[in-house]
């Protein structure tokens, strides 16, 4: 499991083959999960790579994992060619799963919360 800003900072620098065994090396895991498509910039440099990992995985048929913020609309209805490329392989290979609308980050700060109030209220 990994992320896109993960593997977009490893591949950064890398030169052209280096870049390719780099994203060919997904393909040996059994299942690959990638969190937060979507979250990329928009450079032309980062969609290619996105597109090359997803394209890697799409051609290898081995199952893929991919968690967005992205709506399905978003994704069934990207804004540019690049990312139609992208999203139409991820809608092929993937069942569109909607888990929950809560957000677990904003669950777990006000957990923090109420711990850290607990905490100072009782002088410790």
């Amino acid at each position: 499991m990994t992320n896109f800003s993960r593997i977009l900072n490893t591949l950064t620098g890398m030169y052209s083959d280096d870049r390719n065994q780099f994203i060919d090396s997904f393909n040996k895991y059994s299942l690959l999960i990638i969190d937060d498509l979507g979250i990329e910039r928009s450079s032309e440099f980062a969609l290619e790579q996105v597109f090359n990992v997803i394209d890697s995985r799409y051609r290898s048929k081995k199952p893929l994992i991919v968690t967005t913020n992205l709506t399905l609309d978003e994704l069934k209805h990207p804004k540019d060619l690049a990312r139609a490329r992208i999203y139409d392989r991820v809608l092929e290979r993937c069942v569109p799963l909607k888990i929950n609308n809560q957000n677990i980050r904003e669950l777990n700060a006000a957990a923090n919360i109420q711990a850290a109030r607990k905490i100072l209220s009782s002088g410790t």
